[in-house]
């Protein structure tokens, strides 16, 4: 946009402050519904409330969980549980800290405060937002009731075959962690890519990526990496639960499978997860030091490379939990390399707050203060052992001791729970008409910081002394039993901690229905803005890091409504969506009112993952089909009529209510998806080709093979239906809905599901079974996955030929079509990448 953003005279689009009538309206469009209606409310500040509250819950659980484990190992010989009630306890603790605690946790407080650091009304899909908190909540509590019914897990937060298989667990409980988790990952993944549109698109005018602040930097990193990583253990999940439900031999080795498939698969997820974990809480860390000193971050641009720079090289980490497995020397000298340097970046951003610190001439050590400080110092232990387990002989002898839970927990603990409570004091103002007390805070820290050290540091010596990971018991004569008491003493003093924490958010913290206790901090952020239910009141231009600081003013113009949106041109919620690199205004983004699609839709997605674990396969079709309904229902709201004439944002500005193609935030969340989808194959892609390094022999001939005729009679089946989308799409921008899209659109989807019906049974002609080899199985869970993504863009495609004869596809009103496009050219893509492999590969390696 070329058009200057600000009033030549003033600097302000809107120098007069707005009439009281005015936001008098906003307050009417803004009230959020009562009764029973308020579980639909779908804006960020009470989905981020609901988010932190229910990670919050789940921490507690984890926690008695992990105090009943230590009262077992207080003393040598305890009997308060047995094995398989600790084997229970140990890999439910571990999966509810790391899958249900940590990354929501964290992933709660973006939802909560990115769209009020860049200065936007909301994130960019807030029914996406509901939905993923809804799924988390129903789908994660069901999941940890199962350890009351003697169904959870036993193998495991990693969950290791064979032990994992249906040879050596043949009952339902891994098959909870296995659909459970698998489906809170993808409620994950829909966070992420709710993240990355909203930071990319909805950010202040003129808040250019040099001017995002560190925190939203830092969960940009985080969303990538869970785009990325994530896939990998959702594929691993899909891969072992068809080994144990169809009993394809993906971890069998007499069949040419290898357990090792599952670690690295698992670790190409779980390392980069420690790091998925830390990057937002060092985010917060780099919001609160400059507030607590109140002078700007040392080396801004610095720590933003660090972060990257941290995401970057944390994929190349996974084999570091594998030095024991035998892997070759040469792969060991690479992780073991690529272990040490990814504390380089981790270093640069320390070493910048210590010099933020330095910086300040006097500041008071507030509660928020005294947890970074904390942070710091458990941090940095914990990276030191790291070190020290990122030397391969080294390694060898502290795998799978007590040493290594001491290293986890200062890592983890240090690196993500510490900061998150200093997020917590820090924040509560800015949610609460009270802060939280400084006195019970300081007794919160030092409880905890005390508490940490006397639980883990003992554990490092433990381990060295030869106690191994997960044993129930111990013998009196190992002589184990005074360094287990110390540390079940410090977990005592951790869980008081968080026990005053508790008593101090009943006695302090007072969610806010509108104004907060205000700044109290003297932030220079745009968090601190003066807000209401739904943000700020008018939008500001952003020219500095620090606008709170350096802009002076900023804050009453704001809340006088001198800037962008003072009032409510579309009659409803609206934000604005900005370009990607410079902050430019492009369109006003119209936001939808609460509805109950995203939470049936949540239940529904919930019950049909939930009944498939324990085989109600017609109920969860019914669960199923529910959460589908309910989808296409909140989105046939979602593209709206682009006829309305621009609208007035202030300062002589007028912007459209509709954009399609790249300027979309609709088609950068589908490009988003895209990579998600892409990184699932490419996973799958690395597990066939793995499975046939191990086991060659199990691939076939090329005489065993379907013959060309097939592959090509699939490949011009693929090719011709996205030939009809691409054709149908030029139809629409010549104003030929009718044809473009009532006739090409079915043709494409009848020739996309013969693909892949031909494609099947070419290979059932030959007589290949997915139980018999693991190549077998490797190559239907190919043609599964291609399967998975034609039903489901046939499923868009009959969506949008729905919309059409409702008069609601043009070329001018084309999101859906447009969406539907992207996803359908990916399918193909990815369809024909499959069919090579699986037709080529053999006879080329043969």
């Amino acid at each position: 946009m070329t058009a200057p953003m600000a009033n030549s005279d003033t600097g302000l689009p809107n120098p007069a402050p707005r009439p009281q009538a005015e936001l008098d309206q906003l307050q009417k469009v803004w009230q959020p519904p009562s009764g029973l209606r308020f579980l639909t409310v779908v804006n960020n500040t009470y989905i981020g409330l609901f988010y932190v509250g229910t990670a919050f819950v789940f921490f507690l659980l984890a926690g008695i969980l992990a105090l009943i484990m230590r009262t077992q190992l207080a003393m040598p010989e305890n009997d308060l549980v047995s094995y398989q009630t600790y084997n229970q306890l140990f890999t439910m603790h571990g999966t509810t800290m790391m899958f249900l605690f940590a990354v929501p946790a964290v992933e709660a407080m973006g939802v909560l405060l990115l769209p009020n650091m860049l200065a936007a009304r909301d994130l960019p899909f807030p029914r996406l937002s509901a939905y993923a908190y809804w799924a988390y909540a129903v789908g994660g509590l069901v999941f940890f009731c199962s350890i009351l019914f003697d169904l959870a897990p036993q193998g495991g937060w990693f969950m290791y075959p064979p032990l994992t298989s249906y040879r050596f667990s043949p009952g339902a409980n891994a098959d909870f962690w296995l659909l459970g988790i698998g489906f809170i990952e993808i409620s994950a993944i829909a966070g992420a890519i709710e993240i990355v549109v909203g930071v990319l698109r909805t950010r202040a005018p003129g808040m250019t990526l040099d001017k995002i602040p560190i925190f939203a930097w830092a969960m940009l990193v985080f969303a990538g990496m869970i785009i990325f990583a994530f896939p990998a253990v959702i594929l691993g999940t899909i891969l072992l639960e068809l080994e144990r439900s169809f009993y394809w031999p993906f971890f069998v080795a007499e069949k040419g499978g290898d357990p090792l498939l599952w670690q690295h698969l698992f670790w190409f997820f779980g390392h980069p997860e420690v790091y998925i974990i830390f990057l937002p809480a060092v985010g917060m860390v780099s919001m609160i030091v400059p507030a607590m000193v109140q002078k700007p971050l040392v080396g801004h641009h610095l720590i933003v490379l660090a972060l990257i720079a941290t995401g970057f090289l944390s994929f190349g980490l996974w084999v570091h939990h594998m030095f024991a497995t035998g892997i070759p020397q040469l792969s060991l000298s690479f992780f073991s390399a690529a272990s040490m340097a990814v504390a380089i970046p981790s270093g640069i951003q320390v070493f910048a707050w210590i010099a933020t610190i330095a910086a300040a001439d006097r500041f008071k050590i507030k509660v928020p203060m005294l947890f970074v400080l904390g942070f710091l110092f458990v941090f940095v232990l914990g990276g030191l052992t790291g070190v020290m387990v990122a030397v391969v002989p080294f390694d060898w002898q502290a795998h799978d001791t007590y040493f290594i839970v001491a290293h986890l927990h200062y890592v983890l603990i240090g690196g993500m729970v510490f900061p998150l409570f200093a997020g917590f004091y820090y924040w509560a103002p800015f949610v609460s008409r009270t802060p939280l007390s400084e006195r019970l805070g300081k007794w919160v820290f030092w409880l905890m910081f005390t508490g940490v050290n006397v639980a883990f540091f003992p554990m490092h010596i433990t381990g060295l002394a030869g106690m191994t990971r997960r044993v129930y018991t111990y013998s009196d004569g190992m002589g184990w039993g005074p360094l287990n008491m110390l540390s079940t003493i410090g977990a005592y003093m951790i869980a008081s901690g968080v026990l005053v924490f508790l008593i101090d958010l009943a006695l302090h913290f007072r969610p806010t229905g509108g104004k907060n206790a205000g700044n109290i901090w003297n932030a220079g952020t745009l968090e601190w803005l003066p807000n209401d239910l739904y943000g700020v009141r008018s939008i500001p231009i952003v020219t500095t890091n620090s606008p709170l600081w350096e802009q002076p003013g900023l804050a009453e113009n704001v809340a006088a409504g001198c800037y962008y949106l003072p009032d409510a041109p579309t009659g409803g919620r609206e934000t604005i969506v900005t370009s990607a690199v410079d902050a430019q205004p492009q369109y006003v983004l119209q936001m939808p009112g609460p509805g109950w699609s995203p939470v049936l839709a949540a239940f529904g997605t919930a019950g049909f993952f939930l009944l498939l674990t324990v085989k109600l396969v017609l109920p969860a079709l019914v669960f199923g089909a529910l959460a589908i309904v309910m989808v296409f229902k909140w989105l046939w709201t979602t593209d709206p009529d682009p006829s309305p004439a621009p609208v007035d944002i202030g300062g002589g500005i007028r912007l459209p209510v509709y954009m399609t193609g790249p300027s979309s935030h609709s088609w950068w969340a589908m490009v988003v998806l895209i990579l998600v989808a892409a990184s699932i194959f490419g996973s799958m892609l690395f597990a066939y080709l793995f499975l046939w390094t191990v086991s060659p022999e199990v691939w076939p001939d090329a005489d065993a093979l379907p013959s060309f005729a097939w592959p090509a009679t699939v490949a011009a089946l693929l090719l011709g239906s996205s030939a009809c989308v691409a054709r149908a799409s030029r139809s629409l921008k010549r104003g030929e809905a009718r044809f473009g899209v009532s006739i090409l659109l079915p043709l494409a989807v009848l020739l996309l599901v013969a693909s892949i019906a031909i494609d099947c049974y070419s290979q059932m002609q030959t007589g290949l079974s997915a139980q018999e080899t693991a190549y077998g199985a490797a190559v239907y869970t190919l043609i599964g996955l291609q399967g998975f993504f034609v039903v489901v863009v046939s499923m868009m495609g009959l969506y949008t030929l729905a919309r059409n004869r409702q008069g609601l596809i043009s070329g001018r009103r084309r999101v859906t079509f447009d969406n539907t496009m992207l996803l359908w050219h990916y399918t193909v893509v990815q369809g024909l990448v499959a069919l090579g492999l699986i037709h080529s590969f053999p006879r080329l390696a043969g």
